[in-house]
């Protein structure tokens, strides 16, 4: 029998059907849904290693809405069939609350093996929007031009794994990867908007209001000591 999260409302709905929609669009695969105390987190990968050779930064993707019931879930699920069943949803006409599916789970995720921590983040630094989306455009951009038209997958991670790797100018130690994040994923408002940036142990976190983006280092790095 299907398990089901209960959304509050319509605005809920729309809220995780924009948000998955645009994680699906960066990376077709899962997302990790951690319920409790009334909320669902919702995270997706935007950025990920494939091996242990690999130096794509971890970098994901938070959002988080109300449910109506105090429900417990931690469950990783495929994108697309969690957004097949939220077009499919319908209010209930009497108190608009919305019933959502989960779909089967997956278990080969390796980014969803180990979540971010709930507390202990301290405020380290701040940029702006503008700053991210120039960062973004720009990463994009390289990306695009780097890669000749028949680049097989090796070549690809090589060429992202460069470009999202590298440290931002205005805040040390954070992968461009973070700003493509919160621009790919609708995060990002006017230019001047001050975004906080906080950290514990080996994560970063980037906060706005539309949500936030979670990047791990690498347990090798100088920066996870």
């Amino acid at each position: 029998m299907d398990r089901f999260l209960m959304l509050p409302d319509e605005t809920a709905l729309t809220d995780l059907q924009t948000y998955l929609s645009r994680a699906d669009r960066i990376d077709r695969a899962s997302a990790r849904l951690i319920a409790g105390g009334g909320v669902l987190a919702v995270y997706t990968a935007v950025l990920h290693p494939g091996g242990l050779l690999d130096e794509t930064p971890t970098v994901l993707g938070l959002r988080t809405v109300r449910i109506r019931i105090d429900q417990r879930l931690d469950a990783v699920v495929p994108i697309a069939s969690l957004v097949a069943r939220l077009d499919a949803a319908v209010p209930d006409p009497e108190d608009g609350t919305v019933l959502i599916g989960i779909p089967a789970e997956v278990a080969t995720v390796t980014w969803a093996g180990v979540a971010p921590p709930r507390g202990g983040w301290q405020e380290v630094a701040a940029t702006a929007a503008g700053s991210l989306e120039e960062i973004a455009r720009a990463g994009i951009v390289e990306v695009a031009e780097a890669l000749p038209a028949d680049a097989g997958e090796a070549i690809v991670r090589r060429v992202r794994a460069e470009v999202w790797g590298r440290s931002m100018p205005d805040i040390d130690h954070v992968p461009a990867g973070a700003a493509f994040a919160a621009h790919s994923l609708g995060f990002l408002g006017e230019a001047d908007e001050a975004i906080p940036v906080y950290e514990t142990g080996p994560w970063t976190r980037l906060s706005t209001h539309r949500g936030h983006v979670l990047v791990k280092r690498r347990g090798w790095s100088l920066q996870g000591t």
